[in-house]
């Protein structure tokens, strides 16, 4: 395959999907804030990176999977960063989910380095990054895309070249719109159900086939119901993926009332210590508002 694959960001999504990539046959070279999932690379027949700057020397392609807007501007533009290391003919292909316009600045510097950027943020949870089923949303010129393929289709099912830089990131932001949105409103029936008396199992099962059927009704709702909110995706990050889409929803001009009420639920989590559980936990804000806790009887 000949191809070496940096990777910056081992945590929950970016460890497996580094996995994927040793899988499918390329050399990755990985760095981590903190040692142990650099550990569990090594582990797994992958190489330590040090650094931003000796991954981005050492590797002909380099993924960043990070938590944030200032991480990914620190990694790719601070010392011993990535831009630092960058070659003439380098990839960066960032599957963070940022600002749209902090990409395309971003998307800048790097081609002005000689090298080339696809923003190419992912959606499906720890599950999709283990399985390699990532929905994956590219962003940038579309022959880089095309020359990328073969390596996200090593992490994802789902890949989608949706325009040039900063359009990966703007679909991301879509993306959490509608997932924020099935999140509250299965909350809201889940809790409204239980006020009401009904059997909650009946209830799941029987609106999981009908018009209500979405995918937190046939991946989450289970859970939820159990009271189980173990993070596929942290709370705290789709309460920054909303900030991010309320704020280019302010640049842009388009009205977001459901997706504002969203924030402040999300918010909420945060507030109350609970950013670390699964998105699905919003239902626990529901909960606390009805002084009723949806749960089944096992």
């Amino acid at each position: 395959m000949g191809r070496t694959i940096g990777f910056i960001g081992l945590g929950i999504m970016g460890l497996p999907m580094a996995k994927n990539l040793l899988d499918a046959g390329y050399d990755v070279i990985g760095h981590n804030r903190s040692s142990e999932p650099v550990e569990a690379l090594l582990e797994y027949g992958g190489t330590d990176g040090t650094d931003p700057r000796t991954v981005a020397s050492d590797a002909d392609t380099v993924i960043t999977c990070l938590p944030d807007t200032p991480v990914v501007e620190s990694i790719i533009r601070g010392e011993d960063g990535v831009l630092d290391g960058l070659t003439e003919g380098t990839t960066v292909i960032d599957m963070s989910t940022i600002s749209p316009t902090v990409t395309e600045e971003l998307a800048t510097e790097i081609d002005d380095a000689g090298g080339a950027m696809l923003d190419a943020p992912i959606s499906g949870g720890e599950s999709g990054a283990i399985e390699g089923t990532l929905s994956i949303m590219v962003g940038g010129e579309e022959s880089v895309f095309d020359e990328h393929r073969d390596v996200f289709e090593a992490m994802g099912e789902t890949i989608t070249h949706c325009g040039p830089n900063g359009a990966g990131q703007t679909t991301k932001a879509c993306n959490q719109i509608v997932v924020s949105a099935q999140m509250v409103g299965v909350s809201e029936a889940l809790v409204f159900a239980e006020k009401a008396g009904a059997d909650l199992q009946a209830v799941v099962d029987a609106i999981s086939g009908g018009a209500a059927g979405c995918w937190t009704l046939d991946n989450r709702a289970e859970e939820m119901i159990r009271g189980s909110f173990d993070p596929g995706f942290f709370a705290s990050y789709q309460y920054k993926d909303l900030r991010i889409a309320t704020d280019a929803g302010e640049d842009f001009g388009v009205p977001m009332p459901q997706t504002q009420i969203a924030h402040e639920l999300y918010k909420s989590m945060e507030t109350t210590g609970r950013g670390r559980d699964d998105n699905s936990g919003v239902m626990q804000i529901i909960e606390d508002l009805a002084g009723e806790t949806a749960r089944i009887d096992e």
